[in-house]
């Protein structure tokens, strides 16, 4: 249960972190491109990397704490693509090239798919 918690702490506080590197990207440099989007998936990776490597590094009694609160939830909130961009690297480390590619470019082609199949039907439901 304590778990759960620490997950639901960091996930507050990375979506309201996401939410403000969203806005402070709208209004200081415009909505012409996702600038905060960007911002937090590039942020969230470098982060992920840190906490991963200081964790395995440090050798810290409260490693699993920290991996929940700080990276499923802060980083799962903030970003999903810190996540993504973990695996992918870990199977990079482990050798298996093919496979890294094939969940890179399939997790990209079947989000981009699922998130056009999402719109087409929502516009055909709650069409007025």
């Amino acid at each position: 249960m304590q778990h759960v918690l620490l997950i639901a702490l960091g996930g507050a506080l990375g979506a309201v972190s996401r939410h403000f590197v969203n806005q402070a990207g709208l209004r200081l440099i415009g909505p012409e491109w996702p600038y905060g989007t960007f911002t937090v998936n590039v942020l969230g990776c470098l982060m992920m990397g840190l906490l991963v490597g200081w964790l395995a590094s440090a050798g810290r009694p409260d490693a699993t704490e920290l991996r929940y609160a700080l990276g499923v939830g802060f980083l799962g909130a903030f970003t999903t693509m810190s996540a993504f961009s973990l695996d992918v690297l870990v199977m990079i480390e482990r050798k298996t090239y093919v496979m890294a590619a094939i969940y890179a470019g399939g997790t990209l082609m079947a989000s981009l798919a699922a998130v056009f199949v999402g719109l087409i039907l929502a516009r055909k439901v709650f069409a007025a």
